[in-house]
């Protein structure tokens, strides 16, 4: 009984690589419309692909380095849920610099 394979996402430097093919390939100028807008579509997919490959590698570092400094392997929530789970981050204090703050700076 022959094995089911699952095939495997490319991973980022592959997939960056194709993105710069690509890129070179539409600023060389030479390319019918038509595959211009083929390859610019491929472009916009390969971009949302490392873009989520770095947000993913982001968040395990966070993970790694988030507990007392010590270093530990724990999933993560996808983006959605996480940010549904942690609070805000405070807001900055209001701004209370008074226009007399700013008259020493006058020169006459």
């Amino acid at each position: 009984m022959p094995k089911a394979t699952k095939e495997k996402a490319p991973g980022f430097e592959e997939t960056l690589g194709s993105l710069e093919n690509i890129v070179a390939q539409l600023e060389s100028g030479e390319l019918p419309l038509e595959r211009a807008l083929e390859l610019f579509e491929e472009g916009v997919n390969l971009t949302r692909s490392c873009q989520q490959q770095l947000e993913d590698a982001e968040r395990k570092v966070e993970v790694l380095l988030r507990e007392r400094g010590e270093i530990k392997t724990v999933p993560f929530e996808p983006k959605a849920e996480a940010a549904a789970s942690e609070p805000a981050p405070p807001a900055a204090p209001p701004a209370t610099a008074k226009v007399e703050d700013f008259d020493d700076d006058i020169p006459f």
